[in-house]
């Protein structure tokens, strides 16, 4: 199915859907990454007032997550993407990906960044992400150098 029929919307993040997909993500990057490498953010943290949270819907049926969050006036980061398993591969997480983006652009963000993982099970996020034009960067803001992080960034 299509990714343009998704509804995508800012997300609170009170709904039961969208906090156990946020569960799922967690659980996933533990389970691909040591727990020092770890860096997603549970629902509490992408509660905070600096970070937006974007849900895709397909049918009434949660299909993906991302958020951003601020790091300043004109930078942001992305953050918790993640596809429900039932709609990897049939677009959403490129949709959400645009969906952001153009939100960053609309609120004066002029570059995003990224931090993902750099072993094989992320090989597809990172793909994604260089198709949208993100290239590879050293460590930003509060991260340091991490064999098992790969870190991304791209005008807006």
């Amino acid at each position: 199915m299509p990714a343009e029929v998704l509804d995508i919307r800012v997300d609170d993040l009170t709904g039961e859907a969208s906090i156990e997909l946020v569960r799922q993500h967690l659980a996933g990057m533990y389970d691909l990454s040591p727990a020092e490498s770890v860096h997603a953010l549970d629902v509490s943290a992408l509660r905070h007032p600096q970070v937006t949270v974007w849900s895709a819907w397909r049918d009434g049926e949660l299909a993906g997550i991302g958020a951003l969050a601020r790091l300043g006036d004109a930078d942001g980061e992305l953050k918790s993407m993640r596809v429900a398993e039932t709609h990897l591969g049939t677009g959403v997480g490129r949709a959400i990906l645009r969906h952001i983006l153009a939100a960053a652009q609309t609120a004066g963000i002029t570059r995003v960044w990224l931090e993902t993982g750099s072993d094989a099970g992320f090989l597809a996020a990172r793909s994604l992400y260089a198709s949208e034009g993100f290239t590879e960067c050293e460590p930003f803001g509060d991260y340091a150098p991490d064999p098992a992080s790969t870190f991304m960034t791209r005008a807006v």
